[in-house]
């Protein structure tokens, strides 16, 4: 692939969001790293790296 081609949907997949964790996953105990705290960060990082990816494929769909 050439340095200003935007690459193929299949070499470059979209972004699957995080699984959320299941009701009982949560302790409720005030972990430092509780399941809900990481999910909230995977679904930061999946929305910044979907936003990315549709900057790169403009004509996806949504």
């Amino acid at each position: 692939m050439e340095a200003n081609q935007t690459p193929a949907p299949q070499d470059d997949p979209m972004p699957q969001p995080p699984a959320p964790p299941e009701p009982g996953d949560c302790c409720h105990s005030g972990c430092a790293f509780c399941v809900e705290d990481l999910y909230q960060d995977a679904l930061e990082r999946y929305r910044a790296a979907l936003k990315a990816w549709r900057g790169r494929h403009p004509a996806a769909p949504a």
